[in-house]
C-alpha cells in the first residue's frame, strides 16, 4: 500500500469516526435509555437497556421494578469504561475495510 492510500484511509476512518465527547455526553443524560449504544451502532444492547428500563419503570410500583433499574445502572456505570474501546474497535473495523478495498 502506498502512502497517499494510507493517507487516504486515516482521513476517511478521521472523518466517519464516532465523536467520543458525543458518546459521553449522551452517556451521561441519556444513557439509561441506552441511546449511547444506538450512537454507536450498538443497537440491539441499545433496545434491551431502553427495554430494561421500560420495565423496571412500570414495575416498581410493584416493587419488583428495582432489580431491572439496578442492573441498568450498572450496565449505564461500566459502559462509561467501556466507549473508548467501542469507538477503537469500530474504527479497526473500518480501517481493515478500507484497507481491503471495499469502499464503505
Amino acid at each position: 500500500m502506498n502512502d497517499t492510500r494510507a493517507l487516504y484511509i486515516e482521513q476517511r476512518v478521521a472523518n466517519e469516526s464516532r465523536s467520543a465527547l458525543v458518546a459521553y455526553l449522551l452517556w451521561f443524560f441519556l444513557g439509561f435509555f441506552g441511546v449511547h449504544r444506538f450512537y454507536l451502532g450498538r443497537w440491539v444492547s441499545g433496545l434491551l437497556m431502553l427495554v430494561l428500563f421500560g420495565i423496571g419503570s412500570a414495575l416498581t410500583v410493584l416493587l419488583v421494578g428495582y432489580l431491572p433499574l439496578a442492573f441498568v445502572a450498572l450496565w449505564w456505570a461500566l459502559d462509561a469504561l467501556l466507549i473508548p474501546g467501542m469507538i477503537a474497535s469500530d474504527n479497526a473495523w473500518l480501517r481493515l475495510r478500507l484497507m481491503q478495498g471495499y469502499d464503505a
